[in-house]
């Protein structure tokens, strides 16, 4: 399992918490460093089955300074998935990736859904 986060954020951290007290094992790796490439994207968007915009990290400083609320709605899906893949620190974290199955953020109710819960 693969668990792509930034470690300055609460709720990697808070998902990793929730990983560790479930006993789940996972490779680590820091978004900043090493940012999803375009094809990775590209694959766990269609595995997730979540609409591109979720992938997006609305609430950073970086998409809010290049207004991309206004661009994403013009943009094409591959503009948009190489953006994404151009600065990890556009990419909504964490992002949790084993086989086919892709989660995006932390939200405890899926991922309790997805591998209950010994918490």
């Amino acid at each position: 399992m693969l668990f792509i986060e930034y470690s300055k954020c609460t709720t990697c951290q808070k998902a990793k918490r929730w990983l560790d007290d479930n006993g789940l094992h996972y490779t680590d790796r820091p978004i900043k460093e090493e940012n999803p490439t375009y094809e990775e994207l590209k694959v766990w968007h269609k595995k997730s089955g979540l609409p591109l915009r979720k992938f997006f990290n609305t609430s950073g400083l970086l998409y809010k300074s290049m207004q991309l609320k206004d661009k994403l709605p013009t943009m094409t899906e591959e503009e948009q998935l190489h953006l994404l893949a151009s600065d990890g620190m556009l990419v909504k974290r964490p992002i949790l990736v084993e086989g086919d199955m892709v989660l995006v953020g932390f939200k405890p109710q899926e991922w309790e859904k997805q591998f209950g819960s010994k918490a």
